[in-house]
């Protein structure tokens, strides 16, 4: 008998001939040089560009390629949507930070992953909680007022409290990681529980660090939602701003679960609002174009 392969005929179709076109996500990160960091990441991608009929255009950009947020525009102007993900340490973290910055100011569609959330919960305590010095206990070089840091740093019996010290815990690296499958609830009013239609979801961990929910109140005055948590109520896991197009940074990685015929919801949003900043930008160029020929 021979097999069936309408299916797979069909998304290499959708891949090489898209019928939407193309759009182009910049992804701001610290592993640039080699690609291959990012392969889940950039399977994910295409995933959500297969369930969009378009194909995904990735700009790979090296997060030390700029620091100061008056930098940013020279990589990310011409970008439909941002992407900040993973990884470890400062280096890179102030080009990421900008990145979240411009993504923010400019309506442009972001997702953060992982560490690309805890830089997009250090960008807004900065520059709108005013929390100036705001930062991560995993930055030991710099003296900062750290929002992120390890669950050992910041966990009582209790529930929470403020981070401890104003530097790096120096704390052992060996088995403190969040590792694996975690359960997370939703805000059932959240945009994340309308991209998911779901209000508790499960998805893979890989991470130290953790945004401390004391914070939560001063985040959220500020507009930036948490819309989930561990399920005790204790771990930040999804943010998202409301007076954005699509801002929705996440704790977990969801490009772990994404496969080319199950595209991970996430991925299939963030794509389709890259997909709506194109034709936003082509209709603005249409019209300016009409205005100057009159």
């Amino acid at each position: 008998k021979e097999p069936d392969l309408t299916g797979w005929e069909n998304l290499i179709s959708g891949y090489l001939k898209p019928e939407a076109g193309e759009v182009t996500v910049a992804v701001a990160g610290k592993y640039t040089g080699l690609i291959d960091a990012y392969k889940s990441l950039q399977e994910a991608l295409i995933h959500g560009g297969l369930a969009n009929n378009v194909r995904v255009n990735l700009r790979w950009i090296g997060s030390e390629s700029f620091t100061a947020f008056e930098d940013a525009e020279t990589f990310l102007k011409d970008a439909d949507a941002i992407l900040v993900p993973g990884g470890f340490g400062e280096r890179g973290a102030e080009g990421k930070i900008s990145a979240v910055r411009y993504a923010r100011e400019n309506n442009i569609p972001y997702f953060g992953i992982c560490f690309g959330m805890q830089m997009a919960v250090i960008e807004t305590a900065r520059n709108l909680a005013g929390i100036s010095d705001a930062g991560s206990s995993e930055f030991p070089m710099r003296k900062n007022t750290p929002i992120v840091g390890e669950m050992t740093e910041w966990m009582s019996e209790d529930g929470v409290s403020a981070l401890k010290g104003a530097s790096g815990s120096g704390g052992d690296l060996g088995g403190t990681m969040r590792l694996g499958a975690y359960k997370a609830v939703l805000a059932p009013d959240s945009f994340a529980a309308e991209i998911y239609g779901a209000v508790r979801i499960s998805e893979r961990h890989r991470h130290r660090y953790e945004v401390n929910i004391a914070y939560k109140d001063i985040l959220e005055k500020s507009g930036l939602y948490v819309s989930g948590v561990s399920p005790d109520g204790k771990l930040p896991e999804i943010v998202e701003r409301r007076d954005h197009p699509w801002f929705v940074a996440v704790q977990f990685h969801p490009e772990l679960k994404s496969r080319p015929f199950n595209p991970h919801p996430l991925f299939v949003s963030f794509i389709d609002a890259a997909k709506k900043r194109r034709d936003l930008k082509m209709k603005e160029k249409l019209e300016e174009s009409v205005v100057s020929a009159a």
